[in-house]
């Protein structure tokens, strides 16, 4: 009976304890949660006494300026629709039963900005390439779009609807455009039309080796607001809604966005659609050289002498026989730091500056030999080295189914021939079926100079026999096709 009675009174006590020490557990765990708690309500509050966070001022700012800027600038961004009709190859049992082996309608799309208000659209060259009929949508209205003209060597391109009154963009500058200033591109990726994104300017004057025109000029606005396919050719604006740049490219593995895009520099934007529209294409300058970039590596294979801590300028690594840089008195292997009292570093920067300047400009360049600096004063000329100005004579032969021009003297000079005709834009036809490749140039036709398009049309239509072609690639290589004509 006492053990009974004993246990009893052991269980009473310990079981007063137990309720007890789990008493104190749970208020040191609530003491502990509020200590936690507190942190987090204070940063959230809206107290006089604490500083209020500097992110939330910024972010607010940054959403006032976007809404200004988008609103400005989404009403001169449009649709473009590139619609274009493919044949399929003939097969030999078309011949056989002579039918028709049908073709197929294509359909690509990008982006446009609004440039006046008489309705000139400044675009990509690949997004108008290759099209047998432009449309423009634009305010829920389909415009057919007439192409004014094209410049591969910036990727840009001019388009006409007949509209007027239309809301033109505002232009602004990209040479006041500083890294590190918000940007929005604006254009209609996947279909998407009227389509925003921000970001920042995170480069200026990259050159990323896209381009296919024969004197390309690549000094992009680099930005990483989020750029996919479709917003080629559309527009990339400051906090202001101006226009700063023609949205190009995309750095990416896969297609989309991938962190950087690439943007056509308004001031180049500005000359090249003025000449296209005023003469139907670029009045390019040509200095007569070309440079490329400097550094201590070239700078000690040359075996010129510069400070190693101070290395500036492009290297002038060719001079055109008889051409305005070599009249001027400069060499291959000068040091050029300054064109027109603007400061060159870089080979894009350099092109960028030449681009502004029509034929005809004098410009001057400093440059640096053997340790001295020297000025050259030049005029600036066009492709055939004159300074008149200049109309890009195209040549079509639907039964050879190519186009051709006569190679420009500079380009000439560059390659080291005397002339040739260019073959582009092949089709379904006899240049096909030979196998020339797309910008062959023929110099040579069983051993008959061609010198104009006329000439070589003329004897490849009425040529019977054995016929040999000669001339060089785009690359300056020399090749022949031979074959046999009934």
């Amino acid at each position: 009976m006492r053990k009974t009675v004993l246990y009893i009174l052991v269980s009473f006590f310990a079981g007063l304890g137990g309720a007890y020490t789990y008493d104190q557990l749970k208020v040191d765990q609530n003491k502990q949660n509020e200590v936690q708690s507190t942190p987090v309500v204070n940063f959230a509050s809206n107290n006089s006494t604490s500083t209020p966070l500097p992110s939330r001022d910024i972010s607010s700012s940054l959403s006032e300026d976007f809404v200004g800027a988008s609103q400005a600038s989404t009403k001169s961004v449009v649709y473009i629709k590139n619609i274009s009709e493919r044949s399929y190859g003939r097969s030999y049992l078309d011949y056989i039963f002579d039918r028709d082996p049908g073709s197929q309608t294509q359909i690509s799309s990008g982006s446009g900005v609004i440039f006046s208000a008489d309705g000139y659209i400044v675009s990509n060259n690949h997004v108008v390439q290759d099209a047998d009929k432009l449309q423009v949508v634009y305010n829920k209205k389909v415009y057919d779009a007439k192409l004014i003209g094209t410049d591969p060597s910036t990727d840009l391109s001019v388009l006409k609807i007949e509209d007027n009154n239309l809301p033109a963009i505002t232009i602004g500058s990209s040479k006041s455009l500083n890294v590190g200033e918000w940007v929005i591109a604006v254009g209609n990726p996947f279909n998407l039309t009227s389509t925003v994104t921000a970001g920042i300017v995170s480069a200026k004057g990259r050159e990323i080796n896209i381009l296919q025109g024969k004197f390309p000029i690549e000094s992009f606005i680099q930005t990483d607001a989020a750029i996919n396919p479709g917003n080629s050719g559309g527009a990339l604006v400051n906090k202001n809604g101006e226009l700063v740049g023609i949205n190009t490219a995309i750095l990416s593995k896969t297609g989309s966005y991938a962190g950087y895009g690439f943007a056509v520099p308004v001031d180049i934007v500005k000359k090249i659609v003025t000449d296209i529209i005023e003469y139907g294409e670029v009045q390019k300058a040509f200095f007569g050289g070309e440079v490329v970039d400097f550094d201590a590596t070239i700078a000690e294979r040359l075996d010129i002498n510069v400070d190693q801590d101070n290395i500036n300028g492009v290297l002038l690594s060719y001079v055109q026989k008889e051409g305005t840089a070599e009249k001027s008195g400069l060499k291959e292997g000068d040091i050029i730091v300054k064109f027109n009292d603007h400061v060159v570093d870089s080979r894009s920067q350099f092109e960028e500056e030449l681009s502004y300047h029509s034929p005809g400009d004098k410009v001057v360049i400093t440059y640096e030999r053997e340790g001295r600096t020297a000025n050259a004063n030049l005029v600036l000329t066009n492709r055939e080295g004159t300074t008149s100005i200049l109309k890009r004579e195209i040549y079509t032969s639907e039964s050879l189914g190519a186009k051709f021009e006569t190679v420009p003297k500079v380009e000439r000079d560059l390659i080291n021939i005397d002339y040739g005709v260019r073959v582009f834009n092949i089709d379904n036809g006899l240049i096909k079926r030979i196998g020339i490749s797309e910008d062959f140039i023929i110099t040579d036709i069983n051993r008959n100079a061609i010198k104009d398009p006329e000439r070589l049309v003329d004897i490849l239509e009425k040529i019977r026999g054995r016929v040999v072609i000669e001339g060089v690639n785009s690359k300056g290589r020399q090749g022949y096709y031979s074959f046999y004509l009934r």
